[in-house]
């Protein structure tokens, strides 16, 4: 995280509920003193206690720590409105439909941006059968490789996780239209419409 809970965001949170400093003290187990020092940032609530913290002010710890709500905006459920993330560490992948804290191996991750891929991250489409191939012509190595590949329509994310041992392809049932994606563990994250 980039910084840790505020005074101004305990007060803000603690008034939001129509909470006195006492009767937040009580539910959380410390004085209202505590709560009053907090608020003015004369002292930090211990870390042990944002868990409790975050419960009695009706908030995910993530939430009280970065000062504001996580609200899923996306009330159409759009796919291709969603968000990418790789982990850096053990390479999950991961989407949300909405704005999200995403964080995994304990690294808070920010949303994968995409280009327009350039000659070598090229996205080819043929049909074969009732599904289009898609493929990247581009080195498989353990050091530089195409991680996954995905397709995002309006109701539909599909997803194929790639390894270093393998071909950069996957096949698609390409229904509607959207985007194509690839993921260039050095280049990021590449995208085409189709």
């Amino acid at each position: 995280m980039d910084h840790y809970v505020t005074g101004g965001v305990i007060r803000a949170l603690r008034e939001k509920k129509k909470l006195t400093q006492s009767a937040l003290a009580d539910r959380i187990g410390v004085s209202d003193k505590a709560v009053s020092k907090w608020e003015t940032g004369r002292a930090l609530p211990d870390i042990t206690l944002l868990e409790p913290l975050a419960a009695a002010l009706g908030v995910s710890v993530i939430e009280l720590m970065r000062g504001e709500p996580v609200v899923n905006r996306n009330v159409s459920a759009n796919m291709r409105r969603g968000a990418l993330y790789v982990c850096p560490v053990c390479g999950n992948v991961l989407h949300s439909l909405g704005a999200a804290v995403v964080s995994c191996c304990g690294v808070a991750l920010p949303p994968l941006e995409s280009e327009a891929p350039d000659a070598e991250h090229e996205i080819a489409v043929e049909p074969v059968e009732d599904e289009f191939y898609v493929s990247v012509r581009h080195p498989m190595t353990r050091g530089h490789h195409i991680s996954f590949l995905a397709f995002a329509s309006d109701e539909r994310l599909e997803l194929v996780k790639l390894y270093p041992e393998g071909d950069a392809a996957a096949r698609f049932s390409l229904r509607g239209g959207g985007w194509l994606y690839a993921y260039c563990n050095r280049h990021g994250l590449m995208r085409r419409s189709v």
